[in-house]
């Protein structure tokens, strides 16, 4: 991988979450998500509002091929690149900035009771399977097609079937109010700016 960014686990950068153009089923699927859920806080006409929401929400899980309930925990600055495929638990906790490839299953079933506890800026490589109640840490990285049933540590990779840790780093947690300089899954450099404001 080419190229850093700087990324944090705590602090969701929205603009990963933009849509910059109509036909962008990952993004206008998690606009349909955020925006039915600020509706469900709010008193009429967001009221209203909320059945708009649920139709946009079908249309684009339509045209994703994606499982993603309206009422998931999900981090701000969240990345859908290929969004066919993902499947993901009503009962699932998803940190900031993480990016979840196509074929994704993140749910119950394995030997943990429980739903995947995921944290911050977490890369899930295409056709992975989180299952059970695990806890994935914060920077860490599973790789395509694994299968993960345990614990996976801060920084860490971990692949294979059942996947196993193939790699530890120590993410400079100290720095991470401010974000962590990160390999960049699509090579390049960009720096993200955070807010705590979700998409328009």
């Amino acid at each position: 991988m080419r190229g850093s960014r700087a990324v944090s686990a705590t602090l969701p950068d929205w603009r990963r979450e933009r849509c910059g153009r109509f036909w962008d089923p990952g993004r206008r699927l998690l606009r349909a998500v955020r925006s039915y859920q600020r509706c469900k806080t709010r008193n009429f006409p967001f009221k209203s509002l909320r059945k708009y929401w649920v139709l946009e929400h079908r249309f684009w899980s339509i045209v994703a091929g994606a499982d993603i309930p309206l009422d998931s925990d999900l981090g701000g600055g969240l990345q859908l690149p290929h969004p066919n495929g993902v499947v993901i638990f009503p009962g699932a906790v998803i940190g900031p900035n993480c990016l979840i490839s196509q074929q994704v299953t993140i749910g119950v079933g394995g030997p943990k009771p429980g739903a995947p506890v995921i944290g911050g800026h977490v890369d899930i490589g295409a056709g992975a399977k989180i299952l059970g109640g695990v806890k994935i840490g914060d920077h860490a990285r599973i790789g395509a097609n694994a299968v993960v049933l345990e614990d996976v540590p801060g920084g860490a990779t971990a692949a294979g079937v059942p996947a196993r840790i193939v790699r530890s780093r120590n993410p400079i947690l100290s720095q991470d109010k401010n974000a962590e300089t990160e390999s960049d899954a699509y090579g390049s450099s960009v720096m993200h700016d955070t807010t705590d404001q979700p998409p328009c």
